[in-house]
C-alpha cells in the first residue's frame, strides 16, 4: 500500500517527452500489481490464457514497456527480494484482506452486482511467484533490463538514483522518497485515460515528479523527520498512530527533536519498535554491486512466449514489436539496448 504522503509534496506535472533519454527505475512489484488491477472485463475478471492462468500482468508490462521504449524512455525494472521481518504483520493483514474480497466478489458476481464484482475482484489480486518468473522472462525477450533487490524494492531503486545509475525513481507509492530517492515520478506506467471510481466519467492521469529536496526545504523538515511522519501516519512496517493524519504529523515533527517526545506528547501507546521502523528506511538492505546489463530483443522468443504459450493476438504483438525495433533503429542500436546503458 504504501505510505500515505501524498497531501504534504508538491508534485510537478511533467510530460513524457521530459523523460525521454533518461533511465528510468521501475518499482516491478508495484507495476505489476497496477496492472493486475486494472487489466480486467467489466465483471473484474482479469485476462487469462487458454490455460487459465492470468496475463493481465503480462499484458501490461508488454504493451506499456513498449511505450515507454517508443517515447524515447529507457525503463529498468527492479524486483523486490526478502521482505524485513517488520512486514510480515501487513502481509498477514493483505492476505486477510484478499481473502474477504474473493468471498464478497463470488458473491456479487452470483447477484450480478457488476460494479460491485469488479472492485472485490481488484482488492483481491494477488502476484504469484509464477506471475513474477513470467515478467522476467517476458523482460529477457524484450531486451529489457531489470535486476533483484535483495529486500524493498524501492530502497534498491532510492540507492541506485542517489548514485545515478538512474534518473528517477518510478512507483505509485512514496516510500521510495523515505528511501532516499531524490527523484520520484508517479503515473509513469498508467497515465491514460481512467475512469473514476464509481463514476460514470474518464479523466487524463499524466505523470508526476516529486523531488525529494524541494519538498523537504517547502515542508522545513530533514529526511529524518519524513521517515517520522512516515511512521506516524503507518508505513508497511508498522501500523499507523491514532487519530494522526498528515498534516498532524507534519505539525509534530516540526515542533519536537525527538521521536520518543512525540510518542509522550500524543499520549500513544505502540506494540512495535520505532526505531528498527526507521532503520529500515535509513539503512536498508541494497545491493551495492548492482549494474544495468545490456538487453536484446529477441523477436523468436518473444512471439512464442506471447502468442503460443499465452495466446495473445499475433497480429498486435507483431505491430508491436516492428514499433520498438524502429524506434531502436532510429538510435542505431539495431535492436539492441546496449546502446541505451
Amino acid at each position: 500500500m504504501g505510505v500515505q504522503l501524498g497531501d504534504l509534496l508538491t508534485k510537478k506535472e511533467i510530460e513524457f517527452e521530459e523523460l525521454s533519454g533518461k533511465i528510468i527505475g521501475i518499482d516491478a512489484f508495484n507495476t505489476l500489481y497496477q496492472f493486475l488491477a486494472i487489466i480486467r472485463s467489466r465483471d473484474g475478471t482479469p485476462l487469462m490464457d487458454s490455460k487459465g492462468r492470468i496475463t493481465s500482468h503480462l499484458s501490461g508490462l508488454f504493451y506499456r514497456t513498449a511505450n515507454l521504449i517508443q517515447l524515447g524512455i529507457k525503463p529498468v525494472y527492479v524486483f523486490d527480494g526478502k521482505p524485513p521481518k517488520l512486514k510480515e504483520k501487513t502481509r498477514e493483514k493483505r492476505k486477510e484482506i484478499r481473502e474477504k474480497a474473493e468471498k464478497k466478489y463470488e458473491e456479487a458476481l452470483k447477484e450480478g452486482a457488476i460494479a460491485e464484482a469488479r472492485k472485490y475482484a481488484q482488492q483481491a489480486i494477488k502476484l504469484s511467484d509464477e506471475m513474477v518468473e513470467d515478467a522476467k522472462t517476458l523482460l529477457d525477450y524484450m531486451g529489457i533490463a531489470y535486476l533483484q533487490a535483495p529486500s524493498e524494492g524501492e530502497a534498491q531503486l532510492a540507492w541506485m538514483c542517489e548514485n545515478n545509475l538512474i534518473y528517477a525513481s518510478a512507483s505509485q507509492d512514496y516510500d521510495a522518497l523515505l528511501f532516499g530517492s531524490p527523484l520520484l515520478i508517479r503515473n509513469l506506467t498508467i497515465s491514460g485515460k481512467r475512469k473514476a471510481p464509481g463514476k460514470n466519467y474518464y479523466y487524463d492521469i499524466k505523470p508526476e515528479q516529486i523531488s525529494l529536496q524541494e519538498n523537504l526545504e517547502a515542508l522545513g523538515i530533514t529526511r529524518e523527520k519524513l521517515i517520522w511522519i512516515g511512521i506516524l501516519v503507518g508505513t508497511d512496517f508498522n501500523e499507523k498512530f491514532k487519530g494522526i493524519g498528515p498534516k498532524r504529523a507534519l505539525e509534530l515533527v516540526k515542533k519536537y527533536d525527538s521521536f520518543d517526545e512525540i510518542i509522550k506528547a500524543t499520549n500513544q501507546t505502540i506494540d512495535f519498535d520505532w526505531k528498527a521502523v526507521e532503520e529500515i528506511f535509513l539503512k536498508p538492505k541494497i545491493d551495492k554491486q548492482a549494474r544495468i546489463k545490456e538487453g536484446k530483443l529477441n523477436k523468436e522468443k518473444l512471439l512464442e512466449f506471447l502468442c503460443e504459450e499465452h495466446n495473445f493476438s499475433i497480429e498486435r504483438v507483431k505491430n508491436t514489436v516492428e514499433k520498438i525495433e524502429t524506434k531502436l533503429s532510429e538510435r542505431g542500436v539495431q535492436s539492441n539496448l546496449s546502446g541505451w546503458f
